[in-house]
């Protein structure tokens, strides 16, 4: 009953996309992360704006975007994280050659945090230091005697990553490894924060976090591409067990990607996603107007993209 209630379901779903993107010129993919709904709205208001097409935004996990981008269901990932997303980029960039992505990458960057207060307090600098349970302990917000740390949101790669550093550098032994929505994880953090508790938690640029509470982030060994062995779980059931990363996170990257088929159906879209180019700086900006200050992505999009034409002209 379970296996026919899942084939009911990718079906509906399938059938779903397929109605939409028949309804829509082009339909962009979102993930559960705001600097992506963000770009992802820019997006929409700058193709929408500039060559009068129907853009629909609908909401779907990376592995799904991707490959509603091969089927030509879905036709834009506006904010694929390279490394993490590598095993999809293999997949269908290199592969299949179905999807293709904006050369220009906003760098960003990803580690663990604590509030600069509590790693002055505690003597908190490294991230090995988290193996130890008494450290480990300063982060039970729940007084169940076991330290807490948030690792990412569901459907996230890097938060299967984050369970492979944890494995590797040995705290999943001292700490629960908690997934949880973007928002509430960081609202949670606010709050500890405000209380004067420790936190630890993934952090990360582009993103407002940075501007909004005082952090310190744990230092880690150099990062070391020979000892960076990451599998997912979409690619072998032993992703876990089969994977290792006692280092830091290396150079991250954020690309446009788009589904080749673009470069024939819609050339003016094709060109204006292979140019697309801001920093880390505006993203950031973006994810504190609509995380912070609770501003519809939309509205965001819209004023941004009004008040930069110039830029934007670059783009066309």
């Amino acid at each position: 009953m379970k296996k026919l209630y899942t084939s009911v379901v990718s079906v509906c779903l399938a059938a779903t996309m397929s109605m939409s993107a028949m309804a829509a010129d082009i339909v962009i993919g979102i993930p559960n992360w705001v600097s992506v709904n963000a770009m992802g709205h820019v997006v929409q208001r700058v193709l929408e704006d500039n060559l009068g097409l129907d853009v629909e935004i609908q909401n779907a996990t990376n592995p799904i975007v991707f490959e509603a981008m091969d089927k030509g269901t879905m036709h834009v990932h506006p904010e694929v994280w390279i490394p993490n997303q590598d095993n999809l980029h293999n997949t269908y960039v290199k592969d299949k050659g179905t999807v293709t992505r904006n050369p220009n990458a906003v760098i960003a960057f990803q580690g663990m945090c604590v509030p600069t207060a509590a790693s002055e307090k505690h003597g908190i600098t490294s991230v090995t230091q988290l193996t130890d349970p008494n450290i480990a302990k300063l982060f039970d917000s729940d007084g169940d005697g076991k330290g807490e740390i948030w690792i990412g949101a569901t459907g996230w790669a890097s938060t299967n990553v984050e369970y492979i550093r944890a494995k590797s550098y040995g705290y999943d032994q001292t700490l629960d490894l908690i997934e949880m929505d973007e928002t509430l994880a960081l609202a949670k953090a606010q709050s500890l924060i405000t209380q004067g508790k420790p936190v630890v938690f993934m952090c990360y640029t582009p993103h407002h976090m940075f501007g909004s509470m005082d952090l310190t982030v744990l230092k880690e060994p150099a990062h070391d591409r020979a000892k960076w062995v990451i599998v997912q779980p979409t690619d072998d059931p032993d992703w876990l067990e089969k994977s290792s990363a006692p280092v830091a996170w290396g150079d991250t990257y954020l690309h446009i990607y788009y589904a080749k088929a673009l470069e024939q159906s819609h050339p003016q879209a094709a060109q204006i996603l292979s140019n697309i180019k801001v920093d880390a700086v505006t993203v950031s900006g973006w994810v504190y107007e609509i995380a912070k200050n609770k501003v519809d992505p939309a509205e965001v999009a819209k004023k941004w993209v009004e008040e930069n034409a110039d830029l934007v002209d670059t783009w066309l």
